[in-house]
């Protein structure tokens, strides 16, 4: 690793088993060849997730390092993921959410339900950019007015860019590279 090399960790949404096409993929593989640690695990039970088991997977996953930046990139169900932490929440330098879907779209889906139950959008303190794109359906009041506004979060709005996800044309997605060795980079579309 190089002497400024960081420590990330991606996490995934729901029935996301990590494809190639996907921009998360793309970006643990060109942080790995910039000389960064990534974590990027499967998350247990991807189609029919447990809150309980994914939190012990983040707790597992999310122990910070020795030394150097932690940073943490979380999409859709992950996002929600991170917010039901609390406590647990690992201790990361710079924390990045992504296309989280509504409170609820996800208690309308049985198999993940759970992750939307007892979410509190009235935290206080919680450092975190948030990029969400137009006409999303997973959230289609828009992550702004769910979670941005209500947390307090940064934000980076991404016209036209939906769920972020290969479906909307997220593979290659050149501005999360650039914001993970630089948090001044503003995020936007591919």
């Amino acid at each position: 690793m190089t002497s400024d090399a960081k420590t990330f960790l991606i996490l995934h949404g729901y029935q996301n088993h990590r494809p190639a096409g996907h921009w998360q993929h793309w970006l643990a593989g060109r942080l790995r060849e910039r000389g960064h640690d990534v974590r990027y695990p499967q998350l247990p039970e991807a189609d029919a997730p447990v809150l309980a088991e994914w939190l012990a997977a983040l707790e597992k996953h999310g122990e910070r390092p020795a030394e150097g930046e932690f940073v943490v990139l979380a999409h859709s169900l992950s996002v929600l993921l991170w917010l039901r932490a609390g406590d647990r929440r690992p201790d990361a330098d710079r924390v990045l959410l992504v296309a989280p879907p509504s409170p609820p779209v996800t208690a309308s889906i049985p198999g993940i339900a759970e992750f939307a139950d007892g979410l509190d959008l009235a935290q206080e303190g919680l450092d975190a950019r948030l990029v969400y794109g137009d006409g999303d359906p997973y959230c289609p009041e828009g992550a702004d007015l769910h979670y941005g506004v209500p947390l307090g979060l940064d934000l980076d709005h991404v016209p036209g860019g939906e769920h972020l996800n290969p479906d909307s044309g997220y593979g290659e997605w050149a501005s999360v590279l650039e914001w993970c060795e630089d948090p001044t980079v503003r995020i936007k579309g591919r």
